[in-house]
Formats: structure tokens, sequence, C-alpha cells
């Protein structure tokens, strides 16, 4: 594979690289870079999480080293839980996570507590919190907060802590969702008045919820992995799909980061009054027949249901095989 191949599966389906000058030079220059996204612990996994995963993916299709964080402390100063609790769902997290495609071969898994609470690391964090200014803090943690109008002292801690996370994990490349963008461009700023080399970073956009809103858990306005077949379809033939609309379009968004993606291709069965079978070996076609009205709504429901249930099922099978015949729900 070429530098162009290599870079282009590397930023394909992103909405920011910063920068992809830095970012083509690492390529040319080093031979397997360190790329990371952390998580918190989550005790319900949906596609709104995976799509970093699929970012992970290509970066480890091309010769990346993969390393996953599970922020176990992180998620405990965000106020997500017991720690006893929060190990359990980073257990779950991480073969929910090797079930999706991550190569466990060239995939590190690590805890957060293995290395957070060391009186280096600690010392490490005093240190960048001397150089970094309460708003800053405050403002890198306005996507990502629990309390936002009236957060913690433990959520200004955070930003500081994820920003050392790069550095102490030898990390070349930070992955996250566009809501880090702010730590990450705090630990730009930041590592290299401590030593550190400032990160290159790689962020994926926030996909939308099946009625076109921000997706939320009280609204259920997702797919969560421990769906059932029937539950998926139901969700996506009910989802938000206007005639010829793609911006905004959440069936649009999953084609383009889940479908394509994992099959390259996609076929649209339909009866032969409606034209007949189609099938599309790239996103951009199939986008340029939905903006013209050539393919319908109701037919890209039923082919992106089927493509996602094979590639959840797939994962759901792979889950049981690890976790000794349990179910992820």
């Amino acid at each position: 594979m070429d530098l162009e191949e290599k870079l282009a599966l590397a930023t394909r389906n992103t909405e920011e690289v910063v920068s992809v000058e830095e970012l083509k030079a690492l390529l040319e220059t080093k031979e397997h870079p360190r790329a990371y996204v952390g998580y918190e612990p989550s005790g319900e996994i949906h596609l709104g999480h995976l799509i970093t995963v699929n970012k992970l993916k290509d970066l480890q299709s091309i010769g990346f080293e993969i390393v996953v964080l599970l922020a176990d402390i992180h998620a405990y100063l965000n106020e997500k839980g017991s720690f006893e609790e929060i190990r359990k769902l980073a257990e779950r997290n991480m073969k929910t996570f090797i079930s999706f495609g991550l190569e466990e071969k060239s995939a590190k898994f690590i805890l957060g507590s293995d290395y957070q609470l060391n009186k280096d690391y600690t010392l490490e964090i005093l240190k960048l919190a001397r150089i970094t200014t309460l708003n800053r803090a405050k403002r890198s943690m306005d996507e990502v907060s629990r309390r936002k109008e009236d957060p913690m002292v433990s959520q200004m801690i955070y930003p500081l802590m994820q920003s050392l996370d790069i550095a102490y994990l030898g990390i070349d490349v930070a992955v996250g969702g566009i809501d880090q963008r702010k730590i990450h461009m705090l630990a730009r700023e930041n590592l290299p008045v401590l030593g550190y080399k400032a990160p290159i970073c790689i962020h994926t956009p926030i996909i939308s919820g099946l009625d076109g809103e921000k997706m939320s858990k009280s609204k259920g306005n997702y797919i969560s992995i421990s769906d059932s077949a029937e539950e998926v379809e139901r969700k996506i033939m009910k989802a938000f799909c206007p005639p010829k609309v793609v911006e905004g379009n959440p069936v649009i968004d999953l084609a383009k980061h889940y479908v394509f993606p994992a099959f390259g291709r996609v076929k649209i069965e339909r009866d032969s009054k409606f034209g007949g079978d189609i099938e599309y070996e790239n996103f951009e076609a199939m986008v340029e027949d939905f903006k013209s009205g050539a393919l319908h709504p109701l037919d890209l429901k039923k082919a992106v249901a089927r493509y996602l249930n094979a590639t959840i099922d797939k994962a759901r099978e792979k889950f049981r095989r690890l976790s000794g015949g349990s179910q992820t729900s």
C-alpha cells in the first residue's frame, strides 16, 4: 500500500485531522506509529461509540499499533459510578471492541488505573495544572462533562489527565470524536511545554440519533449492540430519512460510517417493478442515486438494516465466545 492509499484510509470519514501534513510526515517516517482512543467504560455500547473503533481499524490496517485506554479513573471523575461498577464495565467493553474487529495482536487494552495513580504521573499532572487556566480547563470539558453548569473540581482534572495520557502512552495520533477537540488542542498546546511532543489529532463526526436529533439514551434513538435483529430493523424502518436529503440523514450516515467501510459495496434488493436489484461499489454512487430520487428511502433502510444486522450478529457471536457463552445484554 503506497503513502497516498494509507493517507486516504487514515483520513476517510473524519471530521478533522490536525494536521494532515503532520500525519503524512508520520506515515513517511515511522513504520508502526501508535494511535489511541480513550473510552470511559459504558454500560451500553451503541453505534455512536463504534465510529472511533472503525477509525482505529482503518489505522490498524495501515500498520498502526493501537492502544485502547479503558479510562476507569476518568469515568470515576465524571461521576459514572463506583470503581467496582466501572471495572466490570471496562472488561465487557474491551470484549465488545475486540468483537467488532479490533485485532488483539496489534491492539493493546490498558486500564487508566494501571498507571494514573503512580507518583510520577501525579507530579506531571500538577505541572500541567500550573500552566493551565481554570477557564481553559472548563472550556475543554464543555462537550463531555456531566455537569456543564456547575462542574466539580474533579472534572477540571479530567482534561489534564487526558492530555498527559497521550504522552505517557507514547501516542503519535490521538483519535476521538469531534467533541474531544478542545481537550486535544489543550494537549497540543501544553504537552510541549513539559517536554513532550504534540500529538496529531484525528476527529470523527458525532452521529445524530435515528430521529435526526442528538443521540440520547432517554430517547432510545440509537442502535445498541444488544438490540435484537428485529429491534435493529424496527428502529431503522422508523428512522428519519427524507427523500433526496443527505445532510442530517441518519440512515445515510449509517451507510457511510458502518456499512461501506465493513462491506465495500452494497446491494439494494428491490422488486423488478421498482427497477430490480442494484449494487453500489462506493458510497458516492449510492448518494447520487438517493439525491436524484432513483433510490427510495424504504429500499435504503431495508439494505442498511440487513447489513448492520450481519455486522452485529457476527460481533455478538464473537462476544459470546470471548465471554464463555454469556450475552451482551
